[in-house]
């Protein structure tokens, strides 16, 4: 069996106060995965665990989490493969290796193709615990909730599911409709794709889902409500080949 921990003490989170940040594990040494999951649950945190490069691949770009765990010797993918994905579609999304390669060329090669920091096994429980707390505090950007978008000429509450327009009037946005914006703001100069947009927001798997015009229906009708219906779009714009990106004026938490 693996060695993961130099300590088997598991530092007590505050299970209260913690917002439930959710984290990703891609390890296919099942011994070492459920030691972190033990150690990430009992700390206060949510987990998702994937066991190959496959598995890890799909979940690293599609699922929505606050930080991967990632090895680097996987089956299927290894994991700079995967973490090379997760930089072109998710740029601000935290990621940590673990891994027992500890050789210098093996960090720079890891921290080179966009790791947040690099962990060699075996590692302690309050270690890893501090290089998680210590890369989610200088992420440059969170995927906060965003409660209030402001667009030219006007403001959504998200909350309340209503825009209001500058000099008067309002319209009120389906629930769909505000869940939609509010991910777009939340990943504002960044272009989601539909996939994503299935995935994250309808919460479906696109694998199974022949092309459907449900998301064009949904971005027309809310880029009406924001007054953003006439080209060029200002707001929500069309990234040919990629998806929807929101460049509108600012998104509050």
């Amino acid at each position: 069996m693996a060695k993961l921990f130099w300590s088997a003490a598991f530092p007590k989170g505050n299970l209260e106060s913690m917002d439930r940040q959710k984290i990703l594990i891609v390890e296919d040494d099942s011994a070492i995965r459920q030691g972190i999951v033990d150690a990430l649950t009992f700390a206060g945190y949510d987990t998702l665990e994937a066991g190959d490069g496959v598995a890890g691949m799909d979940m690293a770009i599609r699922v929505d989490c606050d930080l991967i765990l990632l090895d680097l010797v996987l089956p299927g993918h290894e994991g700079l493969e995967i973490l090379a994905a997760v930089r072109d579609t998710r740029p601000t999304l935290p990621v940590i290796i673990l891994t027992a390669r500890g050789e210098e060329d093996d960090r720079v090669r890891g921290l080179t193709v966009g790791a947040d920091d690099y962990m060699v096994k075996p590692f302690s429980v309050k270690e890893l615990l501090a290089r998680i707390e210590a890369v989610m505090r200088r992420t440059a950007e969170r995927p906060t909730d965003v409660r209030t978008v402001a667009f030219p000429g006007g403001e959504a509450d998200l909350e309340k599911c209503e825009v209001r327009y500058e000099g008067g009037g309002s319209c009120t946005l389906t629930e769909r409709e505000a869940h939609l914006l509010r991910y777009l703001a939340r990943h504002a100069g960044r272009p989601v794709s539909r996939d994503e947009i299935l995935s994250r927001v309808w919460r479906l798997n696109p694998k199974g889902i022949a092309e459907t015009r449900t998301i064009d229906v949904h971005v027309a009708s809310l880029r009406a409500k924001l007054r953003d219906d006439q080209p060029p779009q200002k707001v929500i714009v069309t990234v040919r080949g990629k998806g929807y990106m929101f460049a509108g004026e600012e998104a509050v938490p």
